[in-house]
C-alpha cells in the first residue's frame, strides 16, 4: 500500500519558507554595503524580535510551558544567532555561490538530527533520493566557487550544523506550539544578548545608510528571520521534518537566480542540469515511504 503523499498546505508553507530563505544571502550582501557584520546580526535579530513580541502581546499569547524553554534556547542559538552571525561573517569574504554550500548540505544534515532526535526513520529512498540531491548541490556550487576552499568554510560548516539543530528542535516544538510562536518566542528569549549586542556593534561598526543597506536589512529581520520561519515551522509540523528540509535543496538555485538579479553574479551553464537533478530527488523525497 502506498505511503500517504505530505499535506499541499504544508508543502506550500514549506516552500514559501524556502523562498524567503533563497533570499537571505542576496538581502545580507546589501545589508554588508551599509552595515557591519556583527552590527547587521544584532539589528536584525532585535527587528525581528520587536515585530515577533508585537504579535505575542497583541494575540495575548501565553508563555510557552517550562519544558519547552530549553528547545526554545537551541532555536535561539541556532536560527536566530549562530546561523545569521557565522554565515554574515563568511560573506564578508565569500560570494553567495560559495556560501550555498551550506544550504545544499543543511537539508541532508537536518534530517540525521531528526533522526537522533525526535525518532524518524525515512526509508532507504528516501536517503537514496537526499543524498544524491545534496551532492548534485554540493558539486555545483563548489564548481561555481572554481573549486577552491576559503577561510569563510570554518563559518560555513560551522553554521550548517547549528543551524540543522535550531531546524530540528523548532520542528519538534512546532508540533505542539503553532510555528510562529516557536520562532516568535525565540527571538524574544535572545533580546537580552541581542540589545546590549546591537548597540555595542553600533558604537564600533560605521553604519552607512542606503537603499541596499536599509532593504537587506529590513528583508533579513522581517521576511528571513521572522515569517519565513513561521512558515517554514508550520510547513515542518505539517509534513515531517526529514521531507520538509528536502525542500530546501533548491535554496542554492533560487539564490543563485536572486544573486543574478539582484548582485549581477554570472552562474555557468550548469545551473539548469543541477536544478533538473534537485527536482527530481525533491520529487522522490516528497514520495518515499516514511
Amino acid at each position: 500500500m502506498a505511503a500517504p503523499g505530505p499535506s499541499p498546505a504544508g508543502l506550500l508553507q514549506a516552500a514559501l519558507g524556502v523562498i524567503a530563505f533563497s533570499l537571505t544571502f542576496p538581502a545580507t550582501a546589501w545589508g554588508l554595503e551599509g552595515f557591519g557584520p556583527w552590527s547587521l546580526v544584532a539589528v536584525r535579530s532585535v527587528l525581528a524580535a520587536v515585530l515577533a513580541g508585537g504579535c505575542l502581546l497583541a494575540l495575548r499569547v501565553p508563555p510557552p510551558a517550562r519544558r519547552h524553554w530549553p528547545g526554545l534556547a537551541v532555536v535561539g542559538a541556532g536560527v536566530v544567532l549562530g546561523f545569521p552571525l557565522l554565515t554574515t561573517l563568511a560573506l564578508q569574504t565569500s560570494t553567495t555561490a560559495h556560501a550555498a554550500v551550506v544550504v545544499g548540505l543543511l537539508p541532508l544534515t537536518t534530517a540525521l538530527l531528526s533522526a537522533l532526535r525526535v525518532g524518524s526513520r525515512p526509508s532507504r529512498t528516501f536517503w537514496g533520493a537526499a543524498l544524491a540531491g545534496a551532492a548534485a548541490v554540493v558539486g555545483f556550487t563548489v564548481q561555481q566557487s572554481g573549486g577552491a576552499l576559503v577561510a569563510a568554510d570554518g563559518c560555513l560548516f560551522g553554521a550548517l550544523l547549528i543551524c540543522a539543530a535550531g531546524y530540528t528542535e523548532g520542528g519538534r516544538l512546532a508540533r505542539v506550539m503553532p510555528g510562529w510562536q516557536v520562532i516568535g518566542w525565540a527571538l524574544v528569549l535572545c533580546l537580552p544578548l541581542t540589545v546590549p549586542g546591537a548597540a555595542l556593534a553600533l558604537a564600533y561598526e560605521p553604519v552607512h545608510l542606503s537603499v541596499h543597506s536599509v532593504t537587506g536589512l529590513l528583508w533579513v529581520a522581517a521576511g528571513s528571520q521572522f515569517f519565513g520561519l513561521v512558515l517554514w515551522y508550520r510547513g515542518m509540523a505539517a509534513i515531517g521534518i526529514p521531507k520538509a528540509s528536502q525542500l530546501q535543496l533548491a535554496q542554492p538555485l533560487l539564490t543563485l537566480v536572486w544573486s543574478v538579479l539582484l548582485l549581477g553574479e554570472h552562474p555557468t551553464a550548469a545551473a539548469p542540469l543541477t536544478a533538473v537533478a534537485v527536482l527530481i530527488c525533491i520529487a522522490v523525497t516528497q514520495r518515499a515511504r516514511g
